[in-house]
């Protein structure tokens, strides 16, 4: 979880994540969305596929991204955990 929690830390990631919400790009597609590097972009999806938070998939000379949900609703889970967010084991303190 500490790898997903870091990849998520970086506003570009965050970007990134929340373009593939749309569907799978390349990483091509991807790069014409920011004034990078190459070798920094693919860096970022490099810790984006290492914390699990996107799948990539090889097709000819071209890398597709696509983003992977269920690693995104544990981080978004442990999060609630870690807030007791939906935790409702106390009640309502004016119940008998």
């Amino acid at each position: 979880m500490n790898k997903t929690f870091k990849a998520l830390a970086n506003p570009l990631r965050r970007q990134i994540l929340s373009m593939l919400r749309a569907g799978p790009m390349t990483s091509g597609d991807i790069a014409a969305h920011f004034d990078i590097k190459w070798p920094s972009l693919t860096a970022h999806l490099n810790v984006l596929k290492n914390a699990g938070l996107v799948h990539a998939e090889r097709f000819g000379t071209q890398i597709r991204y696509r983003l992977n949900t269920g690693a995104a609703e544990d981080a978004v889970a442990a999060l609630m955990a870690l807030f007791g967010a939906g935790d409702d084991t106390e009640g309502d303190k004016n119940d008998p």
